[in-house]
Formats: structure tokens, sequence, C-alpha cells
């Protein structure tokens, strides 16, 4: 999952970056409204913490554009304003969530997976993902079938969950790089097969029934032996 932080105090928006890297996500950090509105249009990011006051463009207007254009992005309002009109204006704008400073860490992470989980359809009470005889954890990193587990590095647990949310369905090379790697990184299409053919090799040694179905030229899917 890929989380962007748009949030002017550096020092705090450093801090929520790696508490979300802590548990697994993938984090980004804009300090401006302005360029945080411009990322959270690109469509890569599956939620995003957004503040009210931030220079160039404040985090309601953002917000009301953000909508605007259609995006679905969930957005969790992190913010010093705790007036009620704040609140009500920040809801009402479009935000799914509205937590106030300051804030415990173990609150902000629960407000995260219950907007990831409801951005996903899921409504499961942990962050597990299932496919076929796979179980993904997102808190450990262990990819269990059956007895058998193993635990995958940060991006192998990035791209092995993007697979499995989306099933069956196709997942291109430019959405793997984009979420998983980033708008702005270097990575390119042999990063992604190199990390496939290390998830393929855990596969084999979980003796699975799951498999990277790999459609030249276009991306990658899972598929269950019958």
């Amino acid at each position: 999952m890929r989380i962007l932080i748009v949030e002017d105090e550096v020092r705090l928006a450093q801090t929520l970056a790696e508490l979300m890297k802590r548990q697994g996500y993938t984090a980004d950090v804009c300090h401006d409204g302005v360029s945080g509105l411009d990322n959270a249009l690109s469509g890569i990011y599956d939620l995003m913490v957004l503040d009210a006051m931030l220079p160039g463009l404040d985090g309601f207007t953002l917000l009301r554009r953000l909508r605007e254009s259609g995006s679905r992005l969930s957005v969790l309002m992190l913010t010093a304003r705790a007036d009620v009109t704040d609140r009500v204006r920040g809801l009402d704008n479009g935000a799914d969530y509205y937590l106030t400073k300051p804030f415990e860490a173990q609150e902000l992470l629960a407000c995260v997976r219950l907007l990831l989980r409801r951005a996903d359809g899921q409504t499961r009470p942990d962050d597990a993902v299932t496919y076929g005889d796979l179980r993904l954890e997102g808190g450990t990193f262990l990819l269990t079938c059956q007895e058998r587990s193993v635990r995958l590095s940060r991006r192998e647990y990035a791209i092995m969950e993007l697979l499995m949310r989306n099933k069956s369905q196709i997942v291109t090379k430019e959405q793997l790089l984009l979420k998983v790697w980033g708008y702005d990184s270097d990575a390119e299409d042999n990063n992604v097969e190199v990390y496939i053919s290390f998830l393929r090799r855990k596969l084999t040694h979980l003796r699975s029934a799951v498999s990277v179905k790999t459609l030249r030229m276009v991306g990658y899917c899972l598929e269950v032996a019958s």
C-alpha cells in the first residue's frame, strides 16, 4: 500500500513517513498543497494523510479540487484545527476521517488500517490478505501456505500484496513501478522482473498452488493450479 503525506511541518512529515514505513507501507511526502494535489491526482496512492494549513493551497481547497476531479482516494485529515466547524468543513469537502493533533500513533495507525480496508472493500479485522492457499500478514511480512512460511522483503511484500489484492486481474509493470518504487524512481522493468523471480522462488519453497503468471509485454497476475 502506498501513502501520500501532505504536511508542511518537515519534522512531523518525516516522523509520519517513518511510522508508515515501519508498518510495511510505502510513504511519500509533500510539504505544500500544490504538489500535494498534483501527486494525489497521479492515481498511484491508496491513502492520503492531509494537513489543513498548507502553503500554496490549503488542505480544504486541495480536498475539494481532488473530489471535483472524480478521485475517490481515501483521505485522512490530520490537523491542529479541532473546531467543530473545521471538522464539518473537512468532512463536507470529502475527507473520510478527521483526526486532530496531538494524536496517539496507535490511533493514527488504526485509522489508516480502517481506511485502507474500506478502500479495498475489505471487512476483516486484521491486515492479512489471502488468495488461494496463501496468506500475507501485514505486520510481519510473512507469506504463509499451510504449515510453511517465509518472510518477504519490503518490496517483495508490496508486490505480492498488490498481486493478491488484484487476484487474477492483470497488474502491469507500470503499475508495479509506480506503486512499489514511486513516480520519481529510476527503477525500470528489469527491477520488477528480478523481484518477481524472487517471489516465484519463495512460492516454490512454500509448495503453493498459486503461481505468478507472466503476460508478455503486459504484466503479471496470479493463478491457482487446478
